[in-house]
């Protein structure tokens, strides 16, 4: 289970001017600096409102009142920290996400790693660069999917600066693709980072070294690498197999809920697509399933853990110490979401039409499954020799005489 996310500090919010409203100013001086101070009149209270802070010299007292004129203009204060942001947004960044899975996670990757490591600085000072350097000290502690949470909801949380236009860009965008698979330029394959093949397991020797490197720790990690990459499935859909869903008389498995952990223990739930797939049975995967289902009810969990339990992608990665075990195999960035990816990038090289590879995935659109093609030239190739033949003097010959050929049946 994740580690429970404490609330979010709270602090008294600073008055912001509201907008369009008129700043006066004024500088004191004192022996420990100048004291810089703001007053405007709140339109709605009539209260007369004052502002101030000590600064170092005049030209902070200015950046100041600059600060607070910027403000009236957007209607927000443009010095808050990031943490004064997400307490501002109150939810606002995770609309739309799913709040027993990804947003619970994202959620944790927050509090525990991006507000910890970013939350003091100005929302308008954090750059690029800085969150690299976040990024790189996360690298020496921290898991690529771990990082990935970690990074998900601060790219949001900047998505909504740059909305309100506290900030013009994110820079938070593509840092998360900056260290995923540093190796996806491999054994001269041309695969673009960004692509999911760049995070799929080579071959079905490298699949069986992990998966035999799991069953010394017990045989459930290895069955749960299998099923996981042989189905192209996600995790909490391998936790929420039951035996009845394998359906050998039709040489498929059927994928219609997923397991995981959540607030108050299990969630079980449909799929991400809210549809049922179906998936068929490779070669290499069937005498797991075989094992698997043996004096098994329909009903009774198909994968079941050393301790009697649901595995979950957590339990996988805590118990077989993975990220150690796919160093060892020269493949640093793998996580077990990478082992869908290996079968989807697997059935797409093998030639699984593309709409049939949409079906078994549950992806709702076409350019995502896409993704797993093969990114050569072949079929570029394929097409000129067709039209270089079509060109030729005796392609040009059989087309002529094949247009004014007499139709048949006229």
């Amino acid at each position: 289970m994740p580690r429970k996310a404490e609330p979010l500090p709270s602090a008294p919010p600073k008055p912001v001017p509201p907008v369009g409203v008129k700043i006066s100013t004024d500088m004191e001086r004192r022996s420990y600096g100048i004291r810089a101070r703001a007053r405007w009149t709140d339109p709605v209270s009539k209260r007369r409102i004052i502002r101030s802070e000590i600064v170092a010299d005049e030209t902070a007292a200015h950046t100041f009142f600059d600060s607070l004129r910027h403000s009236s203009a957007k209607g927000m204060d443009v010095s808050m920290t990031l943490i004064e942001f997400v307490t501002a947004l109150s939810g606002r960044w995770a609309r739309g996400l799913d709040p027993t899975s990804t947003g619970e996670t994202y959620e944790y990757g927050l509090k525990l790693r991006v507000l910890p490591a970013l939350g003091h600085l100005p929302v308008t000072q954090i750059t690029a660069g800085i969150i690299d350097r976040t990024i790189d000290a996360w690298e020496t502690r921290y898991g690529a999917s771990t990082i990935k949470n970690s990074i998900a909801p601060l790219v949001r949380v900047l998505d909504e600066a740059v909305r309100d236009g506290l900030i013009p860009i994110n820079p938070a965008k593509n840092r998360a693709k900056r260290s995923l698979n540093r190796n996806a330029f491999r054994a001269g394959q041309n695969i673009e980072p960004t692509s999911p093949r760049a995070h799929a397991i080579p071959d079905m020797k490298t699949l069986n070294r992990l998966a035999s490197a799991c069953a010394k720790i017990d045989q459930s990690y290895s069955d749960f690498v299998m099923l996981a990459a042989l189905l192209a499935a996600r995790s909490s859909e391998v936790s929420g197999l039951q035996a009845g869903d394998v359906r050998f008389e039709k040489n498929l498995v059927v994928i219609s809920r997923q397991v995981y952990p959540g607030r108050g223990g299990l969630i079980t739930k449909p799929t991400k697509s809210r549809k049922e797939r179906r998936v068929p049975i490779l070669d290499p995967l069937r005498p797991v399933l075989e094992r698997l289902t043996e004096g098994k009810a329909p009903e009774d969990q198909l994968l079941i853990g050393p301790k009697g339990g649901v595995l979950t992608t957590a339990t996988v990665r805590d118990a077989t110490n993975w990220d150690a075990i796919v160093a060892k195999l020269g493949l640093p960035d793998l996580t077990r979401h990478g082992l869908r990816h290996t079968g989807a990038t697997w059935m797409a090289d093998a030639g699984v039409p593309l709409h049939v590879l949409q079906e078994i995935l549950g992806h709702a659109s076409m350019e995502t499954t896409r993704g797993y093609l093969h990114p050569d030239d072949r079929h570029l190739a394929s097409a000129a020799e067709q039209a270089s033949a079509f060109l030729s003097a005796a392609g040009q010959r059989r087309h002529a005489r094949q247009g004014t050929a007499p139709a048949r049946g006229i």
